[in-house]
């Protein structure tokens, strides 16, 4: 019980409350604990919910349009191994040096995609959101920054969207640049830089540079626990995060996006990233807060069900006492309403 009795003792050093109202809630793929994600459905809870922002993956169509899909391969997240029409498009691919065997967005029109249906990618563990398998379709980049757009108006507020451009380098090699795509429909719907709340995220490095030099909306590298960006060969994302990588990582990116075990050691406190990232002038946004036990430390799970709702409000105070600037949640009324009660 090492995280509780670590819990205990931040919160007496550095009292949450007074930083929980400037923690910024992401939509980790719209309200994806709750319904199928990445679909108009699941953004539209979010922005109910009161996330600040939602985070959409993108990825490429055939003919070139940008569709909001966890990955590019998507037997796992829609219906298609269930349509006798697209069997024969079942192929093998190395998407970063990972062989996929499954169907892929490149090899599908727009139409030929949204004549599929969403479903859940975690039915076992979230079965409420299973439910809903077959209602919706998959949205365009374009039809979420509408949604936005729409819900603005009606609610009067600031939505702030947080697109991840996905495999960016396999895209370019096949003909696809996703960066300039990106820009084009956020320049099509009126958002501009400074005036709307936007960040861009990607795992690489590469196309972070190239469009810190294209627009002045802020950017963020994601990182992660093992491996590196497939951009760069033989670079880890460890090594991207001591001084001189979060120090290099500055000169072209606004903030990082790390895994929530890269911002606390397995006892519940800070590893100290948050404060190294803050002192390169980066802001930190980590993923994601889940609230089933199969996402939590072994002392924050309720009960012995993996689906079962576990101790999120604890796992929330230790963030915010670590100093992070925003969180990606799959459970964005969640954390609005833990923010709220501090």
């Amino acid at each position: 019980m090492r995280w509780l009795a670590c819990l205990a003792a931040l919160m007496l050093a550095a009292p949450a409350a007074a930083q929980d109202s400037e923690v910024l809630i992401i939509a980790h793929r719209g309200a994806s604990g709750d319904l199928p994600e990445h679909t108009l459905a699941a953004y539209e809870k979010a922005i109910d919910d009161g996330a600040d922002y939602i985070e959409m993956d993108l990825v490429a169509t055939k003919d070139g349009v940008l569709v909001a899909r966890h990955e590019n391969e998507i037997g796992g997240t829609t219906d298609i191994d269930q349509r006798p029409a697209f069997a024969s498009r079942l192929t093998t691919r190395a998407i970063d040096g990972v062989e996929l065997t499954g169907w892929f967005t490149e090899d599908l029109t727009l139409a030929e995609l949204k004549s599929l249906r969403a479903k859940e990618r975690l039915p076992e563990l979230r079965p409420a959101s299973a439910a809903h398998d077959g209602e919706f379709e998959v949205p365009t980049f374009a039809e979420v920054l509408a949604l936005v757009k729409r819900k603005e108006a009606e609610t009067g507020r600031a939505i702030g969207i947080y697109p991840e451009i996905k495999h960016p380098t396999y895209f370019a090699d096949i003909g696809f640049d996703l960066a300039a795509m990106l820009l084009a429909d956020l320049d099509k719907a009126g958002m501009r830089a400074g005036v709307d709340p936007v960040f861009i995220q990607c795992f690489e490095v590469t196309p972070l540079v190239r469009l810190d030099q294209l627009t002045e909306f802020p950017l963020i590298q994601l990182v992660a626990p093992i491996s590196g960006p497939p951009d760069i060969p033989g670079r880890t994302y460890a090594e991207m995060l001591d001084a001189d990588g979060l120090a290099m990582i500055a000169t072209y990116a606004d903030g990082i996006g790390p895994a929530l075990t890269q911002v606390l050691n397995a006892d519940g406190s800070p590893s100290g990233l948050v404060a190294a990232a803050h002192q390169a002038g980066l802001a930190v946004h980590p993923w994601t807060m889940r609230r089933e036990n199969a996402f939590l430390p072994p002392a924050l799970q309720i009960g012995d069900d993996p689906a079962g709702e576990g101790d999120v409000a604890q796992l929330w105070s230790l963030l915010v006492a670590s100093g992070i600037d925003g969180l990606f949640t799959d459970n964005a009324g969640v954390a609005v309403r833990l923010r709220s009660a501090n």
